[in-house]
């Protein structure tokens, strides 16, 4: 894209900040995803756009800013975690050029690194910054960490991006064991990720 566009298990100690969430509703928790990823989580920094106009894709100071190679390096980005003062960790990523503009972006599934427990995972879409100086930034937040879910299977290929998200019930289920699963796509339609989500089934 041009620039011009856990869950955790309840950890042993509840003093370690970045293992801290609050008990997630499952039904509410989609609901509330859907409704975000389906537009406003998902609109694009202020001022940009998927698709720049003709005029600015052909300004002449374009043409001298170099074209970074290859998908942006999920490893090198600054990610918006809180962790505590700990770091992030990547526990999956892929590549590919989902809005066709002939360069690649990268998707990262991270969380905060964690000596015990499981942090909620968020999902991220990275680009190159605009100053080649500068590390990859993030695009679109797919998945929040606030929302307290596990992300695993991620895939991403075309203009497709799929997951599969593990989250609880209710409160009362714990926090070692979800047992509500989903799996959801994001396409790159229209300048924007439209999700698609398939029914919760009830047991991991």
């Amino acid at each position: 894209m041009q620039p011009s566009a856990g869950l955790p298990s309840r950890p042993a100690s509840a003093d370690l900040p970045h293992t801290r969430t609050r008990p997630v509703h499952w039904l509410a928790t989609t609901a509330a995803l859907a409704a975000v990823l389906g537009g406003a989580a998902l609109i694009q920094p202020a001022g940009a756009t998927a698709t720049p106009p003709v005029a600015a894709r052909h300004a002449p100071d374009r043409a001298a800013v170099p074209v970074p190679e290859g998908a942006p390096d999920a490893a090198e980005a600054d990610y918006p975690l809180d962790c505590g003062g700990g770091g992030v960790q990547v526990l999956e990523d892929g590549a590919s050029d989902l809005d066709g503009d002939g360069r690649e972006e990268t998707v990262a599934v991270v969380r905060c690194e964690a000596g015990m427990g499981t942090p909620p995972s968020g999902v991220y879409v990275l680009t190159h910054a605009a100053d080649p100086g500068y590390p990859p930034r993030v695009l679109e937040t797919l998945v929040d960490p606030a929302e307290g879910m596990t992300v695993t299977d991620l895939a991403v290929a075309g203009r497709t991006v799929s997951a599969t998200l593990l989250g609880y019930s209710s409160k009362d289920v714990p926090r070692c064991c979800p047992d509500r699963r989903r799996a959801v796509k994001w396409q790159w339609q229209d300048g924007k990720f439209r999700l698609t989500a398939l029914p919760v089934t009830r047991s991991v």
